[in-house]
């Protein structure tokens, strides 16, 4: 029996722009501690590497300089366990799938094509987002960035989901929108299908990947060419 396909999916900017509730629940932590709100455009690019990060980055580009280190570290756990409890209670108000990504995965399934979420999300948001957006069923397997003691764009967040997943890694493909994907299939060893304007700092010629697309519209065919060869 031949072996499946796998391909592993980002969620945030790759599956759904989920950046209007993360920038409602990002902006009512900041007011609530003091500090200054984003713009859409400033959460996209602080959006990837998991709330914490995403606090962190967003506070230590405008820090109260009086802060010690240690009251830093502590505002900011606070900070983030009050993201995630807003944030876990306001997962899909304005959060909408990207454009094909539902006629893809069913096209996928239809297949045989192994699917997991690879994400930097916690993983029982993560599952949570899945399930109220209705795509969660069509996941093998799902890993946050708190599943293992590692994450994106460490490569091995990739690897261990192949195992797990009974895959094999020459016949694995990753989708995202972010040098942390990128980065991430790269050192895996794994095809990049990179989303364009997704959540992330960087221009498009900075971020590693094998095929560019806009939306999922014709993805078909790009793993077409892997399913033949």
């Amino acid at each position: 029996m031949a072996q499946k396909f796998t391909i592993l999916f980002d969620l945030d900017g790759t599956l759904a722009d989920t950046a209007p509730d993360l920038m409602k629940a990002h902006n009512h932590v900041m007011n609530k501690f003091g500090y200054s709100s984003k713009s859409m455009d400033e959460i996209r690019n602080l959006v990837g590497r998991g709330a914490a990060v995403m606090i962190g980055r967003s506070i230590w580009g405008s820090a109260r300089k009086e802060l010690s280190k240690i009251s830093d570290e502590k505002i900011k756990k606070d900070m983030t366990k009050e993201f995630i409890k807003f944030y876990e209670k306001n997962l899909v108000v304005e959060t909408q799938l990207l454009n094909g990504v539902e006629k893809f995965l069913l096209w996928a399934k239809s297949n045989d094509i192994s699917m997991g979420v690879c994400t930097n999300k916690q993983e029982h948001l993560a599952i949570e987002l899945l399930k109220k957006i209705n795509i969660y069923d069509l996941f093998e397997y799902v890993a946050g960035g708190n599943t293992f003691d590692f994450c994106k764009p460490d490569p091995r967040h990739i690897t261990n989901m192949v195992e797990i997943m009974g895959g094999d890694i020459s016949k694995t493909i990753m989708i995202g929108d972010s040098e942390n994907d990128a980065d991430a299939a790269k050192s895996a060893g794994v095809p990049m299908i990179l989303v364009e304007d997704g959540y992330t700092e960087k221009k498009i010629d900075q971020i590693y990947h094998n095929h560019l697309i806009k939306d999922f519209i014709g993805i078909e065919n790009i793993v077409l060419k892997y399913l033949n060869d």
